[in-house]
């Protein structure tokens, strides 16, 4: 067999690999991901959430709610952890400070993030639990504990003119327990909960 008639069998060899690699990992794999991520719910559409018709947001993805250059506007509303990601919750620059525990800058910020809540919610610092003045690693997580979103409940009802029990029961609905029943902590997505407040109405401030 000549070196031309070789180079052209290893070529078509080459060539037959090529599309059927393709096929299977371009687009059969690709395929199969996307149909078994379909039967969890919500995850492959983005867990999106409407209000009006309209989309609000994305129950995997934190957002701000009020302005941070006017406090009022944010008391009607449960407040998300701090985040680290932009100017805060910013899709394209997710990650966190990079700040270890030994460093004064984050040891201050936390400090003031502190009293800010304490102030806020009217409570001893002491009381603020520690997902309320750190952010994530990711900058863009839309869950605090349960602890932290209990601290909120009087503000919350207080501002929109509800019961308590009512605002605790829109927090009891949207708190997810430990994964497999034993991974992790129990978490309440503070995104979905703020649109069960904005469905729900009642008077802000």
């Amino acid at each position: 067999m000549s070196r031309v008639q070789d180079l052209t069998r290893q070529s078509a060899a080459g060539l037959r690999l090529l599309v059927a690699l393709t096929l299977l990992l371009g687009v059969l794999y690709p395929a199969v991901v996307l149909g078994a991520a379909q039967l969890v719910p919500g995850r492959a559409g983005g867990s999106m959430i409407t209000l009006d018709g309209r989309p609000a947001g994305s129950a995997l993805i934190g957002q701000q709610f009020g302005s941070p250059d006017d406090p009022a506007s944010q008391l009607p509303w449960f407040q998300p952890r701090p985040s680290a990601a932009g100017d805060g919750y910013d899709p394209q620059a997710s990650g966190a400070s990079n700040l270890g525990p030994n460093s004064p800058e984050l040891v201050a910020t936390v400090e003031e993030r502190r009293a800010a809540v304490a102030a806020r919610e009217g409570v001893d610092p002491a009381a603020v639990p520690a997902d309320a003045v750190t952010a994530s690693a990711s900058g863009l997580d839309p869950d605090v504990s349960p602890a932290y979103a209990q601290l909120q409940v009087a503000r919350v009802a207080r501002e929109r003119g509800l019961p308590v029990a009512q605002v605790e029961q829109l927090v009891a609905q949207s708190t997810r327990g430990r994964d497999l029943g034993f991974v992790g902590e129990p978490t309440v997505d503070v995104v979905t909960l703020n649109a069960a407040l904005a469905r729900l109405g009642g008077a802000q401030g």
